[in-house]
């Protein structure tokens, strides 16, 4: 007796889902009813507001200089969060943020300890990586819970798992999707044997039916992978913004290329802060590369996954139990083969971003020190080094690209060949060994012997249906089987980003904090509170000591000074004898050595009418520093820096004052001359190195 699988009846699957999909097109019928009375306006406002835009008029050039001046309004809800203000296509969204605070991130750093070295240069999938891979989830990506521009939200009322439920959906149909399509080539092939005009045309309408679901779920796939994406990349960005950009007394942008991060487990030959040399290229393009591989690795693990399973049950009905230990022997062969012969991709991947981050960082070099290359004519040098950084580069990939060649070859051969030469004798098992009744009498009529032909012919054409389904099964298998080991590949690659993630992450947190002992005002220091005072201070270069193979050498020893309103100091000296670096202590970019030592900054209280800062103290001292820095905006901004537009305006000071101090530092000239306040240039290229020291002074 033949034993064939059952396909699954396509008309009547298709009057199963009638009722529903009638339904719809009620449904669409009724609202295309409603929409139609609705307004232009009405509908476009709908359609912002599932953008999660709001609708306002296009903005003229005018405020358009005024929004990007402005940059954020206050968040009347939440005194600590901010909307920010983002010109696009001349209107304005207001995006929700705020700040991580930091209780959130000190309780933070307990999960990021400091990787040794031998994990930061041999990235591998074990349980390092798992550790590193939850901490980033769980605590920056996927918090338990996260502030949604209204409040706090639970991790399953997050815009990320909305994403991520809709994409395992689309997921699992197209698998479904895949199986009805195996299914109905067959029935097509079926019905082409058996010259079943009719049969052959329901089959091919059928095909452009599915086709119509099948290729929308694979373009809402791909657009929900980008979306995840770019969701999680937005989360890791802030939450690694906000910790690298933070402000006195941790200054962790300035501290991580001088200090670095110390610990028992650095290696004592590298100077301090090289674990994040290109700092850079590990916020910018390190983060990018890890969302898009953590939100691609989602997909391409989770779909092949399915599609094995799914396939191999339905292949398990025709192949029966012994075909189907034969097809789970074929899978263990092939696993174990790759396995051998997979180089390790995460290390590799690991050394291709540092290198692309040395390259990157020499092209940004001669981009900001293009006048000073220019005046040495420093040209052809800059070309050499770039040249060496890049072809440092192109040989790594070219070792890869090498590596892969023998990889790859025997992964095709493994994977197309090999399992479907497997697949050709595991869908014969149920042609070649199983035999339909014959019947054995003597023919006595000649409809006695049309039956039996026709029966024949209903034989071959169910043998070629079993055939033409068991075989898009096993092609679509073998292409899942092809999916997971480059699935696997993936994976080691992302454990070289995972691993360089943590390691920005974790030197971050795990910058010691600034040892800066504040004088207690008390006996004869009390009347000097508004001063500038240092006690017994020893100026020395940070992490210059005797353990890691620098001489310790202070600068300055045993510096005490009183500096009361209205005095002045003039320190002089020659070359390298600690003018800057004491000015650096008194900034708090270094700390204060000394066994007793001691720095008093005076500070002042400002609230809501005299400042921006709801009572706040903050520190009088401000150190203008030898190099002039031009901040990207107006020329407003520029003298008012730090301060915002919006700090400004609470001041209360009006632009004529502004105008009053430009011309205390003979810049009296600027306004017009640029076009006004408003006016948004790069300054560091267009002001003079004079005008630059200038205006640099006019912030104090």
């Amino acid at each position: 007796m033949a034993i064939f699988s059952k396909p699954i009846r396509l008309p009547d699957l298709i009057k199963a889902q009638r009722r529903p999909l009638v339904l719809a097109a009620l449904v669409l019928l009724v609202l295309r009813s409603r929409l139609g009375s609705l307004s232009k306006e009405s509908i476009d406002v709908i359609a912002s507001k599932l953008k999660g835009e709001e609708t306002t008029k296009k903005l003229s050039p005018e405020e358009n200089l005024k929004v990007l001046q402005k940059i954020y309004e206050e968040d009347p809800t939440d005194k600590d969060a901010k909307v920010l203000l983002v010109p696009y296509r001349d209107r304005v969204t207001k995006v929700p943020i705020k700040p991580i605070s930091p209780e959130k991130l000190e309780n933070d750093k307990s999960h990021f300890p400091l990787l040794p070295p031998s994990a930061q240069n041999k990235p591998n999938i074990d349980l390092s990586f798992l550790k590193q891979l939850r901490a980033i989830l769980l605590r920056i990506v996927l918090p338990p819970s996260s502030w949604d521009g209204k409040g706090k939200s639970p991790l399953w009322r997050s815009k990320e798992v909305g994403v991520l439920t809709l994409h395992s959906a689309f997921l699992v149909l197209r698998t479904v999707l895949s199986i009805l399509v195996a299914r109905l080539d067959g029935r097509i092939v079926r019905d082409l044997v058996k010259a079943d005009g009719k049969g052959f045309l329901r089959g091919l309408g059928l095909w452009f039916v599915l086709a119509i679901p099948s290729t929308y779920t694979n373009s809402m796939i791909r657009h929900l992978q980008s979306i995840l994406s770019l969701s999680l990349r937005t989360r890791l960005s802030r939450y690694v913004n906000d910790l690298y950009l933070s402000s006195y007394p941790d200054l962790r942008y300035y501290r991580v290329a001088s200090d670095g991060a110390s610990s028992e487990n650095d290696d004592p030959n590298k100077p301090p802060g090289s674990a994040l040399d290109g700092v850079e290229q590990y916020i910018t393009s390190d983060v990018e590369s890890w969302t898009t591989a953590i939100a691609g690795l989602y997909g391409n693990l989770l779909k092949p996954s399915l599609d094995m399973l799914l396939f191999t049950s339905q292949l398990s009905r025709s192949l029966g139990a012994r075909g189907t230990v034969l097809l789970f022997l074929n899978y263990y062969g092939t696993v174990a083969i790759l396995r051998a012969v997979t180089p390790a991709f995460g290390r590799l991947a690991s050394v291709e971003a540092k290198l692309e981050g040395e390259y990157r960082r020499g092209m940004g070099r001669v981009g900001r020190e293009s006048e000073e290359v220019a005046f040495y004519n420093g040209g052809y040098r800059e070309r050499d080094i770039l040249t060496k950084a890049y072809m440092r580069l192109i040989k790594h990939v070219n070792s890869i690209y090498k590596i892969r060649i023998a990889y790859e070859w025997t992964e095709d051969y493994v994977i197309k060949y090999l399992w479907s030469a497997a697949g050709y004798a595991l869908i014969a098992v149920p042609i070649l060994f199983t035999r339909t009744k014959r019947s054995l009498g003597i023919q006595t009529s000649p409809g006695d012997a049309a039956r039996e032909k026709a029966g024949r012919d209903d034989a071959v054409a169910g043998r070629t249906e079993t055939y033409i389904s068991n075989r898009r099964l096993l092609l679509s298998l073998a292409d899942a089987g092809g999916r997971m080991m480059y699935a696997y590949k993936d994976l080691l690659e992302l454990a070289g980003l995972t691993t360089r993630i943590y390691t920005l992450v974790s030197t971050l947190h795990q910058l010691p904090p600034l040892e800066t002992p504040e004088i207690s005002l008390g006996q004869d220091i009390s009347r000097d509170a508004d001063a500038i005072i240092l006690q017994n201070v020893d100026v020395r270069v940070p992490g210059a000591t005797e353990e890691n193979g620098i001489q310790e050498m202070d600068l300055v020893s045993d510096l005490s000074l009183t500096i009361r309103p209205g005095e002045h100091l003039m320190i002089t000296g020659s070359n390298g004898v600690g003018k800057t670096a004491v000015a650096r202590v008194l900034a708090g970019l270094w700390p204060a050595f000394g066994d007793n030592a001691a720095i008093h900054r005076p500070l002042e209280t400002f609230d809501e009418e005299n400042g921006n800062g709801d009572g706040r103290p903050r520190q009088t001292l401000f150190v203008v520093p030898q190099r002039s820095y031009m901040v990207t905006g107006s020329l407003l901004e520029n003298i008012i820096y730090p301060d915002t537009y919006n700090d400004f305006v609470k001041t209360g000071r009006s632009e004529d004052e502004l105008q009053e101090i430009l011309e205390s530092v003979f810049l009296g000239y600027l306004k017009e001359r640029e076009g006004g306040w408003a006016t948004r240039k790069e300054w560091r290229d267009v002001l003079s190195g004079g005008e630059k020291q200038r205006l640099g002074t006019s912030r104090t």
